[in-house]
């Protein structure tokens, strides 16, 4: 795919974690494409590890994501930030 197609994919993936999450969520655009990538890091990881991917196939949109929200969900825990309104 290209680093500019990976770079796209997760600002997609990213920003689609950001808008799910409640809350906010300060950081900008490289932190939003980083945290793009390793959720479907992440989701590749652990999709192989259960079988539903083989060695070298990439994760899915939804499941990046999905992973994207992990990880947003850990770093927020790691920065202390605040829980959303109930």
């Amino acid at each position: 795919m290209g680093l500019i197609g990976t770079l796209i994919v997760g600002l997609i993936v990213g920003a689609l974690a950001r808008f799910i999450m409640p809350g906010e969520q300060k950081m900008g655009w490289i932190l939003t494409i980083l945290l793009g990538i390793g959720g479907s890091f992440i989701a590749g990881f652990v999709g192989q590890a259960l079988g539903w991917y083989q060695a070298g196939q990439g994760a899915g949109w939804i499941a990046s994501v999905v992973g994207a929200l992990v990880l947003l969900f850990a770093v927020n825990k790691f920065r202390g930030g605040t829980p959303p309104a109930q």
